[in-house]
């Protein structure tokens, strides 16, 4: 077992909304030091990927990028996803429909202030936009983050959506497919855009097999990310 767990690991990064495969910009070299390797997506209208939000009206289209990357690995080859925020969805539908590529899978209402929101689509079929302001971003997901990293974000900040409309009519996971892989989760203790209250719950409600907690705020890439490696690869280590 100690020499399973001691082989290097094929980690994908997968951002969350209104962000790119940037973010891991801290994170990705630590991984790559350790000895792993690392792959960054960005998902449909994200980072450097040329959509436009406007035009990508559901979940699956946004999260084509994933499922054709997990399509096109090896038959033989298993991954590690860990996904940021909004990347979890993400990642659940990888799961979802590529349960046996593997190794395990990692990471109330509020004052909104400055972020605005469009509305797009037709009545039948909404798409609601969001692009999430300065204020915004500095008192919730980057409490903690420094002024650089924020400055950053907001230099390269996109509209994103959180595909309210389309998933509401998505099926249920199943418990064959999604739930035969293995899932865990960190914690960001100090996150006042998804209090760890809530984290908790989720975890109770969508059979984690281990939690470890970090003091970081909601952008732990930026904030914590010695600690958030740390992390993956401890948990990495233990349930691959």
């Amino acid at each position: 077992m100690g020499e399973i767990n001691n082989q290097k690991k094929h980690f994908v990064l997968i951002h969350g909304s209104v962000a790119g495969a940037w973010i891991w910009y801290k994170v990705k070299p630590r991984l790559e030091e350790a000895g792993h390797r690392v792959t960054a997506l960005d998902m449909a209208a994200s980072g450097a990927n040329t959509q436009k939000i406007e035009e990508v009206r559901t979940f699956d289209q946004y999260n084509e990028p994933l499922m054709e990357f997990m399509a096109k690995l090896p038959e033989n080859e298993k991954v590690v996803l860990v996904g940021h925020s909004l990347g979890g969805l993400n990642l659940a539908f990888a799961m979802e429909k590529f349960p046996e590529k593997f190794a395990e899978i990692g990471p109330r209402d509020e004052e909104w202030q400055d972020t605005l929101f469009s509305f797009h689509g037709t009545p039948e079929e909404p798409h609601t936009c969001v692009h999430m302001g300065f204020e915004f971003m500095k008192c919730k997901p980057f409490h903690l983050s420094s002024a650089e990293d924020l400055a950053l974000q907001m230099l390269l900040n996109r509209p994103g959506s959180m595909f309210v409309e389309s998933l509401s009519k998505a099926k249920k996971f199943t418990d064959e497919r999604y739930g035969s892989v293995p899932r865990v989760y960190i914690v960001c203790t100090e996150d006042l855009m998804m209090p760890a209250s809530f984290q908790r719950w989720m975890i109770e409600q969508n059979g984690v097999k281990e939690a470890m907690e970090i003091p970081a705020d909601h952008m732990p890439v930026f904030s914590t990310p010695t600690e958030l490696c740390h992390s993956i690869l401890e948990l990495a280590r233990k349930h691959a």
